[in-house]
């Protein structure tokens, strides 16, 4: 069973919160996948990405600018991992059909939009009944707080 953490987003847009946890992932040597919603996300999550103060530098691809297997972070609209990505990143209700493809998987849910909450809380009755390892993590004014 994979280990899921629900990251409730309540102070930061998912532009500004993702990069620090994709720099988290690759300082330790991993990979990452980020599937979102939509094309629009996508090209506006790899500019962030590019232009995103901390870290400086988040090396990462798209289906558009191609080779997969050489990114370290793979942004993308499909469930897939073609990088090797062991680390899978939610977000605007994206879903998995491959837990079991992951070590770690981050659900990332905008805690300010409530229809994105509930979707969050179907997600997380379906991940514990499915017998994952689940956490769930607050913004707070300095950083992610774990949350029983």
């Amino acid at each position: 069973m994979s280990e899921i953490g629900f990251y409730h987003l309540t102070r930061t847009a998912l532009e500004v919160a993702l990069p620090r946890l994709l720099g988290r992932v690759l300082a330790t040597g991993g990979r990452a996948v980020v599937r979102v919603g939509g094309p629009e996300r996508l090209a506006a999550l790899d500019a962030a990405l590019w232009l995103c103060p901390e870290p400086d530098w988040l090396p990462h691809g798209t289906p558009i600018t191609g080779d997969a297997d050489l990114q370290p972070i793979w942004l993308t609209t499909e469930d897939e991992a073609p990088n090797g990505a062991r680390h899978l990143f939610l977000a605007d209700g994206a879903e998995t059909a491959r837990a079991e493809a992951f070590d770690r998987i981050f659900d990332l849910f905008d805690g300010n939009d409530q229809a994105a909450l509930q979707a969050a809380r179907d997600r997380w009755r379906r991940g514990k009944a499915a017998g994952h390892a689940l956490t769930y993590w607050q913004q707070g004014p300095s950083g992610w707080m774990k949350r029983d």
